[in-house]
């Protein structure tokens, strides 16, 4: 109960902002034409997007003429199926961690992104997370290009009492790496985290890097299971998107860590990820200690917002 209640109180401003909207909207007479205009344009301002925000519509006034319902409030109960439906269609149903992906073990978690959106923050979350679940975790400090960059990851190892791999600041990231596999595969580590620069399209130096730590980690530790996820900022609504693009034009993005969900009303954007990009969001931040990490869910999002 404690976790709910975390997500309803990190969902507050997305949530306020789309109920008023919708139980306003859902409250009138006829599902006529106006209807579906407004109710397209709610799901647009609430960060949905454009595109996500007319398939639902359209997908909406199907199940209508499917169900034969001819009232507003009685087609409530088919949006939020609808937008259940979205969130997990890249959903792993077998997973026992969250409902959207299944980590096995022994595993290697890339994190990338670009600056400012957390990722080292976020890693010290994920280090909590799999620490809980009686995991041996291991970070490496593949970002050698922020200035005190491992200094900060390194607070975060010891915070929560584990191993951290790091070399000086300018090395070769791709060494880190090497050293962090040849670490985990010799001390059989259950999870092996690994952060990188952030960075943009513009810097080409370091989306290679980024293609480089993808080999080494492919070709240097076979057995492992291999996650990528990138962090986004939620506050930042739809310009996410732009960011999965770009990523997974150099590396395939497994998941999305969403950040900062508590200090936005743009909580709609997930929607837009996941049927856009066919990525599942697989984390969402709830706040600012430890602690405030937790696995996605979508019947949970999508009912806290109504």
């Amino acid at each position: 109960m404690a976790i709910i209640k975390k997500i309803i109180n990190a969902l507050k401003k997305t949530r306020d902002a789309f109920r008023r909207a919708i139980d306003e909207i859902f409250g009138r007479i006829e599902l006529n034409d106006d209807f579906f205009e407004e109710l397209e344009e709610i799901l647009v301002i609430n960060d949905v997007g454009i595109q996500t925000s007319v398939e639902i519509i359209d997908e909406l006034k199907q199940e209508i003429r499917i169900k034969k319902i001819t009232k507003p409030n009685e087609a409530k109960q088919l949006l939020k199926e609808i937008l259940i439906k979205i969130l997990k269609e890249n959903a792993d149903e077998k997973d026992k961690i969250n409902s959207a992906i299944e980590i096995k073990y022994p595993c290697v978690i890339t994190i990338v992104g670009v600056n400012g959106v957390g990722k080292t923050t976020t890693i010290g979350k994920l280090a909590h997370y799999f620490k809980n679940l009686n995991k041996d975790v291991s970070l490496v400090a593949g970002d050698t290009f922020r200035a005190a960059a491992s200094e900060q990851l390194a607070e975060w190892a010891s915070r929560n009492k584990v191993k951290i791999i790091k070399h000086a600041e300018g090395a070769d990231a791709a060494a880190v790496v090497f050293d962090g596999i040849s670490s985990a595969k010799a001390k059989k580590t259950d999870v092996l985290i690994v952060d990188t620069a952030g960075r943009l399209h513009t810097k080409t130096n370091l989306m290679q890097e980024l293609e480089k730590i993808n080999r080494i980690i492919t070709r240097e530790y076979i057995d492992a299971n291999k996650y990528c996820f990138i962090v986004l900022d939620a506050t930042i609504g739809q310009n996410a998107l732009s960011q999965i693009k770009i990523f997974n034009e150099y590396i395939k993005i497994d998941g999305v860590i969403l950040t900062k969900l508590d200090g936005t009303a743009k909580g709609g954007v997930i929607f837009a990820i996941v049927r856009q990009y066919k990525t599942p969001v697989v984390f969402i931040g709830v706040g600012e200690k430890i602690d405030d990490l937790e696995p996605f869910d979508p019947e949970t999002f999508v009912n806290n917002l109504f």
